[in-house]
């Protein structure tokens, strides 16, 4: 197992995630114990020391479960790490019991790891709100050691996690991202790992085959990067690429199943990043792969000049493309409810005045109306 050097300790390069743990008939929260139980075993003995769950992981069993699991091994043969809810509005003014009980569920005495939850539009405010205290509370409980390093998972904006990062950014120690050869330029990817390099916070991936997608490719994208090596699984390009990301310290997956756990395992079994002609043609990959399913749009602007509404179009438009792409999802319904009711879909008037200036002839009116209906 690669190990990566954080502060004064190694941390295996893989992260065991527990989202996606086995479970029993399909039902998200009966984990399929026995089963989970073997695979923990599997990580330990291969090298695997870093476990990530959270609050709500499994309808709230992830951290009842791999806090039992990991109850078999010495306290300081792993490294744990949760979050605080923040992704439910209602658990903002509830930081000390939800903290106290995050402890019981994991039978621990300290996280190794705790983050602020999914930092959002949806709730950079609250966060940064200080009637509520979570910030001074969490580095309360750094000082005490109840947590030994404090960070934060973000699916918000660049303009987001600035946000964040000029009101806490001296005191976080890592940063979770969405990050993967897709998302490097769908979701901005880039932008953000170019931001935490600025504020020389290390990145901690999520999503590194995007739910699954980069698992398995349309058959002539296969086709191209196996002849580039092949000796490489399809899913073993998604880690290689990230291999190739500096700022990146620890890659998190979730294994639902022990035939996933191995293969990751092994293809962590030696650093092989990419090099600049390989990362050229997995980039155009991910390009042929949303160039049939999202609207070109390059955010130039004349259509905002031309909408009655005031509406960011742009903005919209990525969001659509995001909800598309993704099949459904979280995170276009959260950043649309950071907006006001005048400022989504739902209030285009469908006039065309901005198709009239649109260089790429997009059906923006009807890109509305349809984002909308998918929405409610």
């Amino acid at each position: 197992m690669i190990c990566k050097k954080f502060q004064d300790i190694e941390l295996s390069a893989l992260g065991m995630g527990t989202m996606r743990l086995p479970v029993i008939d399909g039902k998200d929260g009966q984990i399929d114990e026995e089963t989970a139980k073997e695979m923990v075993a599997y990580a330990m003995e291969m090298g695997i020391n870093y476990y990530d769950t959270a609050w709500g992981y499994h309808e709230g069993q992830s951290e009842l479960v791999i806090g039992k699991l990991l109850k078999d091994y010495p306290r300081s043969s792993f490294y744990l790490a949760t979050k605080f809810p923040g992704y439910d509005l209602s658990n903002m003014d509830k930081v000390q019991s939800i903290f106290e009980e995050q402890l019981r569920k994991c039978q621990v005495e300290y996280f190794d790891f705790y983050l602020f939850h999914n930092v959002c539009e949806m709730n950079i405010d609250a966060y940064l709100d200080e009637k509520y205290g979570i910030y001074n509370y969490l580095a309360e409980q750094k000082k005490a050691g109840r947590i030994r390093h404090l960070g934060f998972s973000a699916h918000g904006s660049v303009d987001v996690m600035r946000r964040f990062l000029e009101a806490y950014g001296k005191d976080m120690e890592f940063c979770q991202i969405q990050l993967n050869y897709l998302d490097w330029s769908f979701q901005n990817a880039k932008a953000k790992v170019e931001l935490l390099h600025e504020y020389q916070i290390p990145v901690w991936v999520m999503e590194p085959l995007r739910g699954g997608r980069l698992a398995s490719l349309p058959q002539d994208c296969e086709k191209t990067l196996s002849a580039m090596r092949p000796d490489e699984k399809i899913p073993a390009w998604a880690f290689r690429f990230l291999q190739a990301v500096p700022e990146v310290t620890m890659v998190l997956s979730g294994m639902s199943s022990f035939q996933q756990l191995k293969e990751n395992i092994a293809t962590f079994s030696e650093d092989k990043p990419l090099n600049d002609t390989e990362l050229k043609i997995l980039l155009g990959v991910a390009d042929k792969m949303l160039e049939k399913k999202v609207l070109p749009c390059t955010a130039c602007r004349y259509c905002t000049t031309h909408c009655p509404q005031e509406l960011d179009i742009p903005s919209l438009l990525a969001l659509y493309n995001e909800h598309c792409f993704t099949e459904g999802g979280f995170i276009a319904p959260m950043a649309l409810m950071a907006l006001e009711e005048e400022k989504r879909p739902t209030a285009c008037i469908g006039c065309k005045s901005c198709e009239a200036v649109c260089p790429q002839q997009i059906r923006i009116s009807e890109a509305m109306k349809d984002f909308a209906g998918r929405i409610k």
